[in-house]
């Protein structure tokens, strides 16, 4: 059973528990996330449960930078 996520103005947690030049917007869904730097993900963890669940945990990001 999955619980739905609060909204969109509520923080993911991650973000309360990083420092605040690390903190950014979910690329899906807007809400303020851990995604810079050390340990950052671009989706929070609402937006990135169906992903894992979809890829599997093994699911990473490459850098597109060039």
């Amino acid at each position: 059973m999955t619980t739905a996520p609060p909204p969109i103005s509520e923080p993911d947690p991650s973000a309360l528990t990083c420092p605040g030049d690390r903190v950014g917007l979910c690329a899906s869904c807007q809400r303020k996330t851990h995604k810079y730097g050390s340990g950052g993900c671009p989706l929070c963890q609402w937006c990135m449960a169906p992903v894992m669940e979809r890829w599997g945990p093994g699911v990473r990001y490459v850098s597109t930078r060039v």
